[in-house]
């Protein structure tokens, strides 16, 4: 369980993200939740210095779908923030997606050179989503954002 607010950065201890291009796949499922998390994604890259025309917004239907979003932009990108929200039910579904999604974020990382940055809230129950998106613990899309900056220094350092 969060314990600390996931919308804390230090400003001065993240690059300026205005030379680099960002792509951010957004699920549609449970939207009121991922549209939250894009929200304080870009918010955050725009607050660090990145050009609203550099944040390419991608919506897919499910958080499965992720996959496949991250891979079509990732080229266009120099880094990607996945965000979704997988709400635990009565069924096995819940695992199967999320294992799904890890791995498939996962084999994206090992298989392209643009970093894929996951965002995708795996919670018990609604409360717990609310609370990481924007609640009580902040908004893991901010969180996600300062990360995909960083991966975007590292990338444009060792690669190009």
């Amino acid at each position: 369980m969060a314990t600390t607010n996931l919308s804390q950065y230090d400003k001065e201890k993240v690059a300026n993200a205005k030379p680099y291009k960002f792509g951010i796949v957004v699920s549609q499922w449970n939207k009121h939740i991922t549209h939250a998390l894009q929200k304080g994604a870009v918010d955050t890259l725009i607050d660090l210095g990145a050009e609203t025309d550099n944040i390419m917004i991608v919506e897919v239907p499910g958080s499965f779908e992720l996959i496949y979003g991250a891979k079509v932009i990732a080229e266009e990108c120099d880094a990607v923030i996945v965000i979704g929200c997988v709400i635990r039910g009565e069924t096995a579904h819940f695992d199967y997606v999320c294992q799904g999604v890890t791995q498939g974020i996962k084999d994206l990382n090992v298989q392209q050179n643009t970093p894929v940055i996951f965002c995708v809230l795996t919670d018990e129950n609604e409360q717990q989503s609310l609370s990481r998106s924007g609640g009580e613990h902040g908004n893991k899309g901010v969180e996600a954002a300062v990360v995909a900056i960083h991966m975007a220094v590292l990338k444009n350092e060792l690669i190009r």
